[in-house]
């Protein structure tokens, strides 16, 4: 477990470096907000957006996930609680205002740094 990354990984780094050749500045790993405790993979604060980019396996991809051979248990149930903790995540950034796009790793790079270009120029432009 200890060499599985938390950060950093190269999805987000990829989808990272396109978004800043894009001309976007963003927070990396932060906490939208400051009583949860749980972190976005890219905070854009002015426009309120938060980015999460999803691991096929941890987060259960209904594409490419599949359930483990050994200790099945164990690890699909923390598979199954991590979905709900992202749901949770979700709401509760909705209510507090925010905007929260998820991608999946398997994502195209170039279509999701599009997305997350567009969604924060047009939420800039509405929250001024």
């Amino acid at each position: 477990m200890q060499a599985i990354r938390s950060r950093d990984t190269k999805p987000e780094q990829l989808i990272r470096g396109l978004v800043h050749g894009l001309g976007l500045r963003y927070r990396v790993c932060a906490k939208p907000l400051p009583d949860l405790r749980r972190t976005a993979d890219m905070v854009f604060r002015p426009a309120k957006v938060a980015v999460f980019i999803d691991g096929c396996y941890w987060h259960g991809c209904p594409e490419h996930y599949v359930p483990p051979k050994t200790n099945t248990g164990y690890w699909s149930g923390k598979v199954a609680g991590n979905i709900a903790r992202d749901r949770d995540t979700d709401q509760r950034l909705h209510e507090a205002g925010w905007t929260v796009l998820r991608f999946w790793e398997h994502e195209s790079a170039d279509d999701c740094a599009l997305k997350i270009a567009d969604t924060v120029s047009r939420l800039r432009v509405v929250r001024r």
